[in-house]
């Protein structure tokens, strides 16, 4: 196999991709037959800087260039061989945000992560104005705020992109972006596969006293759907991803593309009734709707599969993020009390115990808002933990309150999916963080949604796997063939896929659970009013 390997890579047939997720940016090589054959990481951090959550240019370039740089060197010592020709890559990374350039190609302001809550009267004027659901995070809301807010860059602007977008532009020089990056950018005709161009005027209208010098096409990218090229890698573009100068030019590109997008095809959930969740720092469920919602939900957004097809999403700000936190800190103790213990090993250990508690978490109640949480109308978060005296307060009511919470404020979005709205799911897929620990998170999930929850094989390897195939799809494709077509006959037909049914008393603790959780949502307000960050 080794060998079957080393002349696929030697040959150039071998396809690639990176993603820039929020706390790590991960490179995966595939063969032809779609199968990881080799990896690379860079951990990172983003940074809350002048009151805004940003990851600096220089620190996106040095995560990029070491990931790829850990994957080739992946590849040098399992394989033997240099990487120096890829058939064909893809750039996918965390969505939404806000970079804008100038004529010049220079960044106007720091960029503006999703995690970012400070868009809400934009937010709340583009959504009554499109009738149309925009969340704050939204590249738009980013805009639109900033010309509410009279910054003094408006009117440089000559270009706005997302992260994915950034990085594919500079290393093929094509200023476009993949249907489904480009739905959390703004509104998607789905008859055009592009953006809605009626919405597009509206927003110039809204804008015409605003002093604004230019109008909303004249910024925003090209929109491709999958399958599409995205362009080709430049010799400027080869030297940038790899500043060794080994890789050459001419790799086939498709087009960027968003977390969101990436995570459907790593799962094969891009089909009607299916969805996934992807939950690590922030957690976001899908859904593949078969038709339009009834009204506008405030609390989920509609995005497009990389095809163009409709997704409600019930996207939460905050997952695991204060989970990691308490780990680490038993994980101090442990140390302290001489057990250096590995991570998996903590991880493991403690959220099994969360399977040993009491099935409403025992009273127990937390909140995990390291940041600001839209989902429930926190513009800013404080962690926290509450219980009363009554409370069954151990270590498995702990664990289980802190992993119920994980997921509370996305359950509160997706309740309305199926239960306000009926829409069908017949199976969830997950991927991320929470799923490491085999059989936890998807029980969790399945008590959360009363839905069955998957996990394959290849899940662990997220996002990056998914735009891989997405290069795949560019360069296998047939002339008829589709993308559910190829995922569901080429890429994942012999996938072992491991699910977990829903237990019924998961189920009503979980829900049990909840009704605490919004009942005790003002002491998460009071916490904001009164420890001041």
């Amino acid at each position: 196999m080794s060998e079957q390997v080393k002349s696929t890579i030697e040959s150039g047939k071998a396809m690639l991709g990176i993603e820039l997720g929020s706390t790590r940016i991960k490179s995966v090589l595939i063969d032809e037959f779609h199968k990881p054959i080799a990896s690379g990481g860079y951990d990172w951090e983003n940074q809350y800087i002048d009151g805004i959550w940003t990851y600096p240019l220089d620190e996106i370039w040095k995560g990029l260039q070491t990931s790829y740089q850990d994957m080739k060197e992946d590849v040098l010592t399992r394989y033997g061989v240099e990487l120096k020709e890829i058939a064909s890559m893809g750039f996918s990374a965390m969505m939404h945000g806000y970079m804008v350039f100038n004529k010049d190609d220079e960044l106007l302001v720091p960029f503006r992560t999703w995690r970012n809550n400070i868009t809400e009267e934009a937010s709340k004027q583009l959504t009554e104005t499109f009738n149309y659901q925009i969340p704050q995070r939204w590249s738009i809301a980013h805009l639109y705020q900033a010309i509410l807010n009279k910054e003094k860059h408006v009117n440089d602007i000559h270009f706005q992109t997302t992260l994915a977008g950034y990085i594919h532009w500079q290393l093929t020089g094509e200023k476009v972006l993949g249907v489904g990056e480009a739905s959390g950018m703004f509104p998607i005709d789905l008859n055009t596969k592009s953006f809605n161009q009626n919405m597009v005027t509206t927003f110039d209208q809204l804008t015409k006293d605003k002093d604004v010098s230019w109008s909303l096409n004249d910024l925003l990218p090209e929109v491709r759907v999958a399958g599409e090229s995205g362009g080709k890698i430049t010799e400027e573009g080869a030297k940038l991803l790899d500043p060794t100068g080994a890789l050459k030019p001419g790799s086939e590109v498709a087009p960027p593309e968003g977390d969101a997008g990436t995570g459907m095809v790593a799962t094969n959930s891009i089909a009607t009734t299916t969805g996934n969740v992807s939950a690590g720092t922030s957690v976001f469920a899908m859904v593949v709707l078969e038709k339009e919602l009834s009204k506008v939900y405030l609390e989920l957004d509609l995005v497009t599969t990389p095809t163009g097809n409709l997704v409600a999403m019930a996207h939460a700000n905050n997952c695991t993020s204060d989970l990691n936190a308490w780990v680490g800190l038993f994980g101090e103790f442990a140390k302290e009390m001489g057990q250096d213990l590995d991570m998996d090993t903590l991880y493991g250990t403690l959220y099994r115990k969360a399977l040993e508690g009491d099935k409403d978490a025992g009273g127990l109640l937390s909140y995990g808002y390291l940041s600001g949480e839209h989902m429930t109308g926190f513009e800013e978060g404080r962690p926290l933990f509450v219980r009363t005296p009554e409370s069954h307060f151990n270590l498995a009511n702990f664990m289980r309150a802190h992993l119920f919470s994980s997921l509370g404020a996305m359950k509160i979005g997706m309740d309305l999916l199926l239960k306000e709205e009926g829409v069908k799911l017949t199976n969830m897929l997950g991927h991320g963080g929470l799923f490491k620990t085999k059989d936890v998170g998807k029980r969790m999930m399945a008590a959360s949604l009363d839905t069955p929850v998957s996990v394959m094989e290849t899940a662990g390897e997220g996002g990056a796997y998914g735009i891989a195939l997405l290069a795949a799809y560019l360069v296998q494709q047939s002339e008829t063939e589709t993308l559910d077509d190829y995922l569901t006959n080429k890429v994942f037909k012999n996938e072992a896929i491991e699910t977990t049914e829903p237990e019924r008393e998961d189920v009503e603790g979980f829900e049990v659970f909840m009704d605490r959780y919004r009942e005790g949502l003002d002491i998460e307000r009071a916490a904001i009013d009164y420890l001041k960050a």
